[in-house]
Formats: C-alpha cells, structure tokens, sequence
C-alpha cells in the first residue's frame, strides 16, 4: 500500500488535527512518566506535521513511513520549514534504524493499518528491537466501539474548497475490521478528476493489543482515554497506549 492519491489530500482532510496540542500532550505525558523524550522516532510520520512540532520543542526526532509519496511531501514541509530531519522510507513490520531509540511515537491510528495480529507482532518486536531498556512506546487506536458503532458500514463526505471527497466502509464484525475506499474529485476547468485510495483498518480489544506486546517484550504501563489522563470509557473512540520496553 503507497497511500499515493492519500498523500497528496492527506493534510486537507486532516486540517482539524491539531498538531501543537498533540505535541504539548505527548510531552506531559512523558513527565508523568518520568521519561524523557531523548532520541525519538515519529513512526508513520506521514507528512511531517508532527515532526515539525516536536522539533520547534527541541525534541530530537526523526521519522519513518512505509509511503514515498507521504516522505515527498514531509520532505517539503520540512524544508520550507528550515529543518533538517532524518526521514526513513521502511514500514513497521520491516523497520530498519541506524541508531537506538529512547521514545517512540505513532498517532493517528496509524497501528490500525495493521490488520494482520502476526504482521502486528512483527511491528511491535521490530520496535522492542531498537527501544533502550526502559524505553516508551506511545501511540494510539481507533477503539472496537469506534469501528462497530461510528464507521461500520456507514459513508461520509468530506468536502474542501479543493477535493471533494466520498469515504465509503465495510465493516467486518468478525475481526473488527473496515474496508475504506476513498474517491477523491478534485475540479479541473470544467471536470472533475477522479483518483481512489483503498485500505483496510482493524481495530483489536485490550487483550489482544496486550498480548501482542507482551510476546515483542514490550509491557503496557498506561492506557488514557484520548487527550487525557482518564480511564478510556465505554463509548471511547480513541485510545492512547503508553508502553515500556521490558529491561532484560
């Protein structure tokens, strides 16, 4: 998966994200942990917003994302920024660093993307791998309930002054599991271009989350309702996962 056609809209359609705010709550949240950030790795960066936001805190971050046409784009941001960050083409399952990390960070459900628990596991080890002993991991989830009461098999339009977007789903009960496909219509003189994008997003219980990080040496210390640091609800549709590699 390239995520080709989503890159190139991806910052529109995700406009309302606030990255700032983000970066203020994964840097309290390492104090309450008492971690500091030290050599961090953005994995799935994407485009770099939150790059850009960890590095004006003076975080030594760099990133890593499985989609070239999604690094292009963070390339250019960053550089229009007047910053210089190490971006790494590889996906979870086959990362590959060239130094240790004390932190790692993934937001925006990029785990998800995971749909296999096996392919999950092998993410999750690669990451134990390069985390110093007592590293964190954070990153959050899209929830069951998210998937089976606010995506299922419903549609959304999307719309900007620039693309007009039709977002259809196919939910699976079975696996919590839901087919996206994207249209993208993006007007052309009198036309309307149209390009797809079709992914898939699982979402798994505590337990099975648990289990698959505990096997790659990993142990769950923390998980907050999204934004905050209360208990996730019932009806919660975000998660945030706080993570620590086992000191062997």
């Amino acid at each position: 998966m390239s995520y080709s056609y989503f890159a190139d809209y991806y910052d529109l359609l995700m406009e309302d994200v606030d990255y700032g705010t983000k970066a203020d709550y994964f840097l309290e949240l390492l104090k309450r942990h008492g971690h500091e950030a030290g050599v961090t790795l953005d994995l799935a960066c994407g485009t770099g917003s939150f790059i850009i936001e960890l590095k004006k805190r003076n975080i030594d971050v760099f990133g890593a994302d499985m989609s070239e046409d999604m690094l292009a784009q963070a390339q250019m941001k960053l550089q229009e920024s007047g910053l210089h960050v190490m971006l790494i083409h590889s996906s979870m399952q086959e990362l590959e660093l060239p130094e240790k990390i004390d932190t790692c960070v993934c937001t925006l459900d990029s785990i998800n993307h995971i749909v296999s628990k096996k392919e999950l596991v092998r993410a999750f080890s690669n990451i134990s791998k390069y985390l110093t002993d007592n590293g964190l991991f954070v990153f959050d989830v899209n929830t069951v309930f998210k998937h089976r009461e606010i995506l299922g098999d419903n549609c959304f339009i999307l719309e900007t002054d620039s693309v007009f977007c039709a977002w259809q789903n196919d939910y699976s009960p079975d696996t919590n599991e839901v087919l996206i496909t994207l249209d993208f219509f993006e007007p052309d003189e009198d036309v309307y271009v149209r390009s797809s994008e079709q992914f898939s997003e699982r979402a798994y219980t505590h337990k099975e989350m648990e289990d698959m990080l505990t096997s790659s040496g990993l142990e769950v210390i923390a998980i907050y309702d999204d934004m905050s640091f209360e208990k996730p609800k019932e009806n919660s549709q975000r998660e945030i996962y706080v993570v620590r590699k086992v000191s062997l």
